[in-house]
């Protein structure tokens, strides 16, 4: 099984409910190895939809250069940032997000479930698809996810891309993924209701006791790393 659990949960706590599980830091602060899975990393080339021969430098860049403003449309700058710093472009410093652009030269604007389904989740499967260091990491996880559990630590841990509500975690896509689950025909899926909304509250909840009932089993009291640091 892979879960994904909040990154600023003390390592200790997700040791004590995952007891035998290969824990994997997949944000952009992590060790290379598993930064590479982060939407900030740069890997370069990354193709914007919806826009013909124009590039970005990472996922990031692609979903934030493509967001419109009151008084700002695309940044075409964000398109080039290959720092993995500075490339949110907050309601704060911009005012209120209108929509996302379709396309960096189009005149659509989507909203944000849409830009999610049509912008987000082909960009960074792209990258799952196309990037050899990305794929043969995912080779890597699934391979010893036969084995033994793995917990992904995500600072966003909304696995459900229908959930409009939350942020999307990016290890939720790792994880749709690998499972084979990763949603096709994007144009056809709607975002949850607020009775579905309820119902998953409710998963979720269940599925916290589940952990805590099986890491009660467990006979190991140490987490197994799945890499070392010399990678």
């Amino acid at each position: 099984m892979i879960y994904v659990v909040n990154k600023k949960r003390k390592l200790e706590k997700v040791k004590e409910d995952f007891p035998n599980a290969a824990i994997l830091d997949v944000t952009s602060t992590s060790k290379r190895y598993a930064q590479i899975l982060s939407p900030f990393y740069p890997h370069m080339n990354i193709p914007i939809p919806f826009t013909e021969g124009l590039t970005a430098t990472c996922v990031e860049a692609v979903w934030q250069g493509l967001k419109v403003f009151e008084d700002t449309d695309v940044d075409f700058a964000t398109f080039r940032n290959d720092t993995m710093r500075n490339l949110k472009r907050t309601v704060r410093k911009y005012g209120m997000p209108k929509g996302h652009r379709k396309g960096a030269y189009g005149k659509e604007l989507l909203g944000y479930f849409k830009a999610r389904m049509l912008i987000y989740l082909p960009t960074y499967k792209w990258v799952l698809d196309n990037v050899p260091e990305v794929h043969h990491m995912i080779e890597r996880i699934k391979e010893q996810n036969k084995i033994q559990d793995i917990v992904l630590l995500d600072y966003n841990t909304n696995i459900d891309f229908r959930d409009a509500s939350k942020p999307l975690s990016h290890a939720g896509l790792v994880k749709l993924y690998i499972e084979g689950d990763y949603p096709e025909g994007l144009e056809d899926y709607q975002p949850m209701t607020k009775e579905e909304l309820e119902q998953k509250k409710l998963r979720e909840k269940e599925q916290r006791k589940e952990i805590k009932k099986k890491a009660k089993k467990q006979k190991q009291t140490e987490s197994v790393s799945l890499f070392n640091n010399n990678e």
